[in-house]
């Protein structure tokens, strides 16, 4: 999607006002960043307040992060909840699911509740 015309000339003015405002914006980051309302910041200050890691060190520990999480093998996932029903300690489902979704599955837990369930067609 996205290829409209309107679409095209729209992402052309955001780029155009993304150009414009870039000074500015740059402008107004350091003044952020600086300490002492100097106007100026140098890279002593920027170090004072971030600390800069080495892109090697961070990957390191990327990888001993995806480790422990393989050694688990199990995701953290809501323990508690009935997976037939889908209702937790609670009693109420999971946000993600719509509110037609749990009308049906509370019209068949009532139905097996209760022991008969509707019969369609015609009766004689």
């Amino acid at each position: 999607m996205a290829k409209s015309l309107r679409s095209k000339w729209k992402r052309k003015m955001r780029a155009e006002k993304r150009k414009k405002n870039a000074p500015k914006e740059l402008a107004r980051l350091k003044q952020a960043l600086a300490l002492d309302g100097k106007g100026e910041v140098t890279m002593s200050d920027i170090q004072e307040i971030a600390t800069v890691v080495p892109s090697d060190k961070v990957k390191k520990q990327d990888a001993e992060m995806e480790d422990a999480e393989a050694e688990d093998g199990k995701m953290d996932m809501d323990s508690k909840r009935n997976t037939k029903t889908k209702l937790d300690e609670h009693g109420q489902y999971p946000v993600w699911m719509s509110q037609r979704q749990a009308k049906k599955l509370k019209g068949k837990r009532m139905a097996k509740k209760k022991g008969h369930t509707k019969k369609k067609g015609i009766a004689w």
